[in-house]
């Protein structure tokens, strides 16, 4: 079968979020199985290719020039980008100050019309999109369309833009007509044949008032089409017997090399070399990660005792909350600001215990990746991290320690009880044997993908 699968980021091309390394693992994860997917994202410019064609798609005035370009990325393999006015910036999304490119309802509305166009073009047998940039395609195409999916990675960010695109995307626009303005999310839920969700819990949230941004009654209308598959990691990258970013490697049955990790981790951090449990946070510092509900948990930290390294980047003054309280507690807590891929890899491989006080999490890669490297998370009750991380002390074969709700005194509670169960040099073995023996791969996510893929395609012909 032929996929067209368009995404707005794609790693290591365009990375911002989650969605790139989705795109990335599930696509490469599609083609060892054997079928033929064309992975289309927008040209954001200075993406080298090999064996490059280009050609122009026939698109409505108000699109531009859209051209096509297409050939063999060293890292991705078979690439096809799509430019169209706009769509080339340093930055899939946000300018030097970190605020939203004004212009990019425009962008990505102009991007997924040559997508649509493409996708008449391309004759697939089915298109896969992925969350609201790519969404606005499906208001253009006709009525021998294939089988369509669009997967929601984010149900926060929906692209809202004014009532004037209506008149604009395609035959289909009154589906993303949306309180007086066009929605692309909204309407391609509506026209979609599957709606996918990256986590069957996150499936069921975003079907309520309380997690639905607005769209949970559509989604309730839709719920006979829409599912959860949790994603995958990448099981090569983040491979603790081979990371060349770390300082030892280790295995299952050999965790020697896990305790020089935590040796180097405790030195990069400024911690007194002690079997004081050690935690680690990898996070982007924005509200639904939650990071602010573990401002109020750092002076009391000894008392659990627990110490905590944060490495992240994103809101400033949540940023400078954090370097103030590491200088007051420096015993305690260590803040590095920014992302810093090998230092990523060690707080992984060298941390105790993963913090993840999410308020929101669609499925989560950092927990599965954390439990690659051995590392215990603890993490709150909501979307892919109830798929993923069962309690230790709720349930036989638990992985993790669950807040109730992501607020500060049940993070604590969750916090003291990771500690207790952690001064067991057994239980700590035990657990760290059993979180390394889970298959976090793309394999089974992308099995699951094949055969719905296979099913729409079948129900299409049968049609």
């Amino acid at each position: 079968m032929r996929v067209i699968f368009a995404t707005a980021e794609l790693s290591p091309v365009a990375t911002v979020g989650g969605l790139a390394a989705a795109a990335a693992g599930l696509g490469r994860e599609l083609r060892r199985g054997g079928i033929d997917v064309d992975l289309v994202m927008p040209d954001y410019g200075n993406v080298a290719l090999v064996d490059e064609v280009t050609f122009e798609l026939d698109v409505p005035d108000w699109v531009g020039t859209a051209t096509v370009r297409r050939g063999r990325h060293a890292e991705v393999g078979m690439l096809t980008l799509v430019s169209v006015p706009g769509i080339a910036r340093p930055h899939p999304y946000l300018q030097a100050d970190g605020s939203g490119w004004e212009d990019n309802s425009e962008r990505f509305f102009r991007f997924s019309r040559a997508l649509a166009a493409l996708i008449e073009r391309e004759r697939p047998d089915l298109v896969h999109l992925n969350d609201w940039h790519t969404g606005s395609a499906l208001a253009a195409l006709g009525p021998d369309a294939p089988p369509t999916i669009v997967s929601i990675h984010n149900l926060a960010y929906q692209g809202v833009a004014d009532d004037s695109w209506l008149e604009r995307i395609g035959a289909h626009a009154s589906h993303f007509e949306w309180w007086g303005g066009t929605n692309p999310l909204s309407g391609a839920i509506a026209l979609a044949d599957r709606i996918v969700a990256v986590s069957p819990h996150y499936a069921e949230e975003i079907q309520t008032p309380e997690d639905g941004f607005g769209l949970d009654g559509l989604l309730r209308d839709r719920h006979d089409v829409l599912l959860g598959i949790l994603n995958g990691i990448d099981t090569d990258v983040w491979d603790p017997s081979s990371d060349p970013l770390i300082p030892a490697n280790f295995t299952a049955s050999s965790l020697e090399g896990k305790a020089t990790c935590r040796g180097a981790l405790v030195e990069r951090l400024g911690f007194d070399a002690d079997r004081i449990p050690l935690a680690t946070v990898v996070t982007r510092l924005t509200d639904q990660k939650g990071i602010d509900l573990l401002v109020p948990l750092i002076p009391l930290l000894d008392q659990i005792p627990l110490r905590l390294g944060v490495l992240g980047s994103g809101d400033a003054a949540l940023a400078a909350d954090l370097h103030r309280l590491a200088a007051q507690h420096p015993e305690s807590f260590a803040f590095v600001e920014g992302y810093d891929e090998a230092l990523s890899h060690l707080m992984f491989a060298g941390a105790d215990l993963f913090l993840m006080p999410s308020r929101f999490e669609p499925c989560g890669l950092t927990q599965m990746q954390a439990m690659r490297y051995g590392t215990p998370p603890v993490v709150t009750a909501v979307g892919g991290l109830v798929d993923t991380v069962p309690d230790v002390d709720r349930q036989r074969g638990g992985v993790g320690f669950v807040a109730a709700e992501a607020t500060p005194e049940h993070l604590l509670a969750a916090m003291f009880r990771a500690a207790r169960r952690l001064r067991t040099a057994r239980d700590r073995t035990t657990l760290q044997k059993r979180i390394m023996s889970i298959d976090w791969s793309w394999s089974q996510p992308a099995q699951t993908y094949a055969a719905l893929y296979a099913d729409l395609i079948a129900a299409e012909q049968r049609s």
